[in-house]
């Protein structure tokens, strides 16, 4: 079972950037892939982006530009940095750890994070 803690949400004014964090714990498998997912009110979970443990990248074409993932494999932890941040991006930021196993893929979401851009 591996854990997941997201922290650095927050109410930031259109055109502001900020950082979520995303720390894992647990039985955490060297070669794992993680990423972020939001949810805005009314609409479904979407994938922003992902990363292996061996830094490949994968963006969502609409996040494309504004959003950049990136991780550090000693700390278990991955992270979101978001600028230019626009009101639609206003949503829960989720985020997710997989790994494929020898008893099958394993898969944990964090309990999410809020982020509010607002005037």
């Amino acid at each position: 079972q591996v854990q997941l803690v997201e922290s650095g949400g927050g109410l930031v004014q259109p055109g502001g950037s900020l950082r979520l964090s995303c720390a894992a714990s647990g039985s955490i498998y060297s070669d794992n892939t993680m990423g972020w997912y939001r949810q805005a009110p009314g609409k479904q979970r979407e994938l922003i982006a992902s990363i292996t443990s061996g830094f490949s990248t994968n963006y969502a074409d609409s996040m494309k530009g504004r959003f950049t993932i990136s991780r550090d494999n000693a700390k278990n932890t991955v992270y979101l940095q978001m600028n230019s941040l626009k009101p639609e991006d206003t949503a829960v930021y989720y985020c997710n750890y997989e790994a494929v196993t020898m008893l099958g893929p394993l898969g944990s979401w964090g309990q999410g994070t809020q982020v509010t851009v607002s005037s």
